[in-house]
């Protein structure tokens, strides 16, 4: 059971905070996962919203490469409801399931394409050490352009965020629904 409330439901907000939930509902069809968790604080739900359409939906990082970042940043902070929402997109925007089963298994950057490899690389020095190596960074920018390192720090950074937002307030994904991260206890 999450430790916030979870707030799913329009009508479980003050009528001055329902604008907040429209505009979550808007961009994402529905209010789940760390939203239900962040509605507690309206204001500040509907500007991580803003920000997560872009990362999500209107970044420069390829798709299946900006899942493998989102699902690396899920490895790193053994985010269950992350992984889990987030392991099926990857799939569908052409992640392998070689990739995928990498990560999981912690097995990366082994059984990753270059760039995959890269984009790993980046993300996991990132969250592990606070930093990105000169080398890998240089590479990143040569490969991909100053816009998409850009993106990609902040695709690693904004689902950092969730990742922290999720498993304080222990938000696991919907029952019924198979975990699909294997060690991520609660």
């Amino acid at each position: 059971m999450a430790r916030l409330p979870q707030i799913a439901e329009r009508e479980s907000l003050p009528p001055e905070a329902r604008a907040h939930f429209d505009y979550i509902a808007g961009s994402r069809g529905r209010v789940v996962g760390p939203f239900t968790a962040l509605l507690n604080s309206p204001d500040l739900a509907e500007r991580v919203a803003h920000v997560g359409s872009y990362v999500r939906f209107e970044n420069t990082l390829p798709p299946a490469l900006r899942e493998l970042a989102i699902l690396t940043v899920a490895r790193e902070w053994n985010c269950q409801f992350e992984w889990t929402a987030h392991e099926p997109i990857a799939e569908g925007e052409g992640l392998s399931a070689e990739a995928v089963a990498a990560v999981r298994d912690r097995r990366a950057p082994d059984g990753l394409s270059a760039d995959e490899s890269l984009v790993f690389r980046y993300v996991s020095a990132l969250l592990r050490n606070g930093r990105v190596p000169g080398d890998v960074f240089a590479q990143a920018k040569e490969r991909f352009g100053v816009r998409v390192v850009t993106d990609l720090t902040a695709t690693a950074g904004y689902y950092s965020m969730l990742a922290c937002v999720l498993n304080a307030a222990e938000v696991l994904p919907e029952p019924g629904t198979p975990h699909l991260l294997p060690d991520a206890e609660y």
